[in-house]
């Protein structure tokens, strides 16, 4: 046992870390398990759901969190479940033809960039004459 405060505390931190990542971890087991027993979309967007939420309360690394989803995908395509993700539904929806005006706004910010340029170099410009009048 801890003798000092600052010790203690953190035994007692920790400890509630610990039952909180226990708790998450057989949230996504138990999911993980439901979904390996009757897999489909549904139960696969829960399972990368808890994946993620464990990524960003730092219970699991983001590289890890994709390789298990990845390997979730692959169970999933070998099962025959259909997996329509965001992405495909925006492309279905989404004719060529808009896609053409986004390219013409990258254009205009790659002026606006150019036009910053020759601003910066006159600033430099004026510095190297006023230590030179310091003279």
């Amino acid at each position: 046992m801890p003798i000092i405060k600052s010790a203690k505390k953190a035994a007692r931190q920790a400890e509630k870390r610990r039952s909180k990542n226990t708790a998450i971890k057989k949230v996504i087991r138990s999911v993980l398990k439901d979904f390996r027993n009757d897999p489909s979309a549904e139960k696969m967007a829960i399972v990368q759901s808890e994946y993620d939420k464990a990524v960003k309360k730092g219970l699991i690394k983001k590289n890890t969190a994709s390789r298990r989803k990845a390997n979730l995908a692959k169970f999933a395509k070998e099962h025959g479940v259909k997996i329509e993700g965001k992405k495909a539904a925006a492309k279905a929806e989404k004719p060529a033809a808009e896609k053409k005006p986004a390219a013409k706004k990258a254009t205009t910010t790659k002026k606006a960039a150019a036009e910053k340029k020759p601003a910066a170099k006159k600033t430099a410009a004026k510095k190297t004459t006023a230590k030179k009048s310091e003279k």
